[in-house]
């Protein structure tokens, strides 16, 4: 423990953060890190508990609390408040292959289970990581490394999103060689394409991928598995294969006039603004200047989009989000260190506050009808609002629609934000393996094994889920492959 006294005498002091108004300019990053002095007492207020769990990784009441990486969190706090930043480095990435990307755009499971948020504020553990990790940057730490050694083996990776890069990167450093397919022109998945430059900069994607490719892991990019190049191909040139392709299937909207033009899903609009921000598209196919936008959803992609729209010159920005608004505070039965079940009011929605002067989002709510134009555009959309009632045959609970409760709102732009259900149908069907009710990859336990030297990690095998579950499920599944190479090395 740095500082035993630290977390009494330090309050938490987090980046500091461009107003919204001058932020919205631009698709730049807008939080500039505190000052080293600064950063060395945040690291002081970490209590180095006898039980950490900060990084547990655990379930509770069905929601994970602390990281799922588990991370050493108190050791390299300890070295930030001592200034050994580079021990700090080198406990980060035990447990981490890719912290420039958790440190961004992690919602910080850690932080909701520190100890010091019992009675308080948490540690700035996912600051502390970013931190940590462009300090060593900065510093010449972060290098390529030499792979010393050679299993003969070869590994094709399907997708170069969080989980696949993960999977190569521990791969490649156990010393097999590994092929990265991506359909896309660049690598990264929804690293890229899902998640807006002012959350996570593209040129830091980059800057991993040199250090990966001097490291000596192959990138094909523009191949798509099952289209471009066949199956049986990649089954004979490789002695294992692992899928992660992601969870790409978009949940769609089953209402009156759905074909309406105008109409979009978020990962499509966030993906066409990417493309032109970073300059691999002149022109933007899909705009939300000067247009009334609805957004259907409340999580972070519908965020995403809001504050988007309002980069762009929206006239007005609606965020739709069918569940009940949660409380400002923890409720009784939601204590520490369970996952906070709590109002969030993130940087979309902030700079939506800004410029409108309300907060975009509607609750129990959602689209009961698409109203088209003469031309067959979307003008506006029926609401209806929604009400929690117990299912008399399941005994589970429903959002159902209030008797005339419908309300007509103006929308020239609709963004569907409502999540994903599965990985892509033919890319599990070229490999021939099973897939859940869900639409996911289905694996033998936690082996990570579809069928034979095939397996799968990530979002296709687990769900729609978080970048940090991403990188753990790929590290955990090269372990698995490994496993499986030796093993039939010595049969």
């Amino acid at each position: 423990m740095g500082k035993p006294t630290g977390f009494l005498e330090y309050e938490r002091r987090s980046n500091h953060s461009v107003p919204p108004k001058d932020r919205i300019k631009n698709f730049d990053e807008f939080h500039p890190p505190l000052n080293d002095e600064e950063r060395k007492k945040q690291g002081a207020r970490c209590m180095n508990c006898g039980v950490p769990f900060c990084q547990s990784g655990m379930k509770l009441d069905g929601f994970v609390t602390g990281c799922p990486l588990h991370n050493l969190i108190p050791e390299w706090n300890d070295e930030i408040y001592n200034g050994n930043m580079k021990e700090a480095y080198l406990r980060l990435i035990k447990t981490n292959n890719f912290p420039e990307f958790t440190g961004r755009v992690c919602p910080a499971l850690c932080e909701a289970a520190c100890t010091c948020s019992m009675n308080g504020y948490a540690v700035t553990v996912r600051e502390n990581e970013l931190y940590t990790i462009e300090n060593a940057f900065a510093n010449g730490f972060v290098k390529p490394k030499e792979i010393k050694i050679s299993s003969g083996k070869k590994i094709a990776v399907i997708g170069a999103g969080p989980a696949g890069l993960a999977a190569a990167d521990t791969l490649n450093k156990r010393g097999h060689s590994v092929t990265v397919f991506e359909r896309e022109e660049k690598i990264g998945g929804l690293l890229m394409y899902g998640i807006p430059n002012m959350k996570l900069d593209k040129s830091i994607i980059k800057r991993r991928e040199n250090i990966m490719r001097a490291e000596g892991v192959e990138f094909k990019t523009g191949i798509d598995i099952g289209k471009d190049i066949s199956v049986a191909d990649i089954v004979k040139a490789f002695d294992a294969i692992i899928i992660c392709c992601g969870s790409k299937k978009p949940r769609d909207i089953k209402a009156d006039g759905r074909d309406a033009k105008g109409i979009y899903f978020a990962v499509d609009y966030l993906s066409d603004v990417t493309r032109f921000v970073t300059g691999e598209s002149k022109t933007e196919n899909i705009t939300a200047k000067g247009k009334n936008v609805v957004i259907v959803g409340g999580g972070d992609t519908g965020n995403d989009c809001v504050g988007t729209a309002v980069r762009q010159g929206c006239k007005s920005v609606v965020q739709l989000e069918m569940m009940e608004k949660l409380p400002n505070a923890r409720p009784i039965g939601n204590e520490w260190p369970r996952w906070p079940k709590i109002t969030k009011t993130d940087y979309g929605q902030e700079e939506a506050i800004a410029v409108f002067g309300s907060d975009p989002r509607i609750y129990q709510t959602t689209v009961k009808e698409f109203i088209k134009d003469e031309n067959g555009a979307v003008k506006a959309v029926k609401t209806v609002k929604l009400e929690k009632k117990e299912d008399e045959k399941t005994g589970r609970f429903i959002m159902s629609e209030v008797k005339d409760s419908e309300q007509i709102l103006p929308c020239d732009l609709l963004l569907i934000a409502a999540g994903f259900v599965g990985c892509d149908d033919y890319v599990a069907d070229a490999f021939g393996v099973k897939k859940s009710e869900r639409g996911s990859i289905v694996t033998n336990g936690e082996s990570y094994n579809a069928d034979g030297k095939i397996f799968a990690a990530g979002d296709c095998r687990r769900g729609q889920s978080l970048v940090v579950w991403a990188i753990a499920e790929g590290r955990e599944c090269a372990m698995a492959v490994d496993k499986y190479l030796i093993e039939m090395e010595n049969m």
